[in-house]
């Protein structure tokens, strides 16, 4: 087993997430960002959405119990340091009965993920074993992960001793996030739209897992910020009463009551979920048609994130690297090579 020696309050359990539930007020949630959840199970020969603990922000301390375990790091950037020796993130490392894994404060990004071999024997609500917080499901017996907290490992045994690596994932976008105007930007001036699309915004301080409320300019509305209730998905933009943008993210409410303005495309809501608060960001817009063609890039890249593992090389003392290092083809010799004498 894994256990919690200290973590962060919002430490947590998280997979894919939970899908078919939104019409019983049930959101997906699932780790906020998937990438990080592919990359970190892919070096550790996971499926991509196998369950793995979600560290935000803050970091943990942990050990294991009764055997040996591979994990890895992905996501933001935390120091880690294992029995005081510091390893490498973005690689696996196999750590045994009595070490300790300390994993420092994040010092780029908010969410990581720690993914181990096999995932944890725990139970699945609703097809999911992530945590949402405010219904309790899911997770360790529908909790977050604190001080003391015991998860049961699934594999036994490391499979491999080889260490692999990735490279680490860019936390910020190279240029505005896209979003897909709607579904009622019938509800905002030209000028709130053109307000959206022309400005930058700064990630405020009420950001978790549910939302992030974004603070700039305000958004000028056309009928006032109450409407019919109806769905709400990751990425969608609200508009309440201030005009300052809500970003709904993997806990959301189902439904709620404020215009729309328009959706974060999926592929780019990994780049806002990673902004702390202070940093800015801005928007464009796409159409539909070239939201689903980036979604589907981006699945394409996510089922393809094992293909770019790479050996890390162990030290030429082990007998299999040193047969691989191909040294005849190297060799230097101390004739002439024109007499070939000595």
């Amino acid at each position: 087993m894994v256990r919690i020696l200290h973590c962060g309050p919002a430490t947590s359990i998280q997979d894919q997430g939970r899908f078919g539930w939104l019409r019983f007020g049930i959101a997906s949630s699932g780790a906020s960002d998937p990438l990080a959840l592919a990359s970190a199970n892919a070096l550790v020969g996971n499926p991509a959405g196998c369950e793995a603990i979600e560290l935000v922000f803050l970091g943990a301390a942990l050990e294991v119990v009764g055997g040996s375990v591979r994990l890895a790091l992905a996501g933001a950037r935390m120091p880690l340091r294992l029995d005081g020796r510091t390893i490498a993130s973005d690689t696996t490392f196999v750590m045994e009965p009595g070490c300790r894994l300390e994993i420092g404060a994040a010092t780029a990004g908010i969410y990581a993920i720690l993914a181990v071999e096999g995932g944890f024997d725990i139970p699945a609500v609703l097809g999911s074993k992530s945590l949402h917080r405010r219904a309790s499901l899911g997770g360790l017996n529908g909790q977050p992960l604190a001080a003391g907290s015991e998860i049961a490992l699934n594999c036994q045994a490391p499979s491999s001793d080889q260490a692999l690596t990735l490279a680490p994932l860019p936390l910020t976008a190279d240029g505005p996030l896209r979003a897909v105007l709607g579904p009622q930007a019938q509800r905002v001036t030209q000028r709130g739209i053109d307000t959206f699309f022309g400005s930058a915004f700064t990630v405020s301080n009420a950001v978790d897992r549910m939302a992030c409320r974004l603070d700039g300019p305000p958004i000028e509305l056309t009928h006032g910020h109450n409407i019919v209730s109806d769905g709400i998905v990751a990425g969608s933009v609200q508009i309440p009463g201030s005009g300052q943008p809500i970003v709904m993210l993997a806990d959301r409410q189902t439904t709620g009551g404020y215009p729309k303005l328009a959706t974060i495309i999926t592929p780019d809501l990994r780049y806002l979920v990673q902004c702390r608060p202070g940093e800015t960001v801005r928007f464009q817009p796409v159409t539909v048609e070239a939201a689903e063609a980036a979604a589907r890039a981006a699945a394409v890249a996510l089922a393809q994130v094992p293909l770019r593992r790479r050996p890390v090389p162990r030290s030429p003392a082990h007998d299999d690297d040193l047969l691989a290092l191909n040294l005849a083809g190297h060799a230097s010799s101390a004739c002439d090579p024109v007499t070939w004498q000595g």
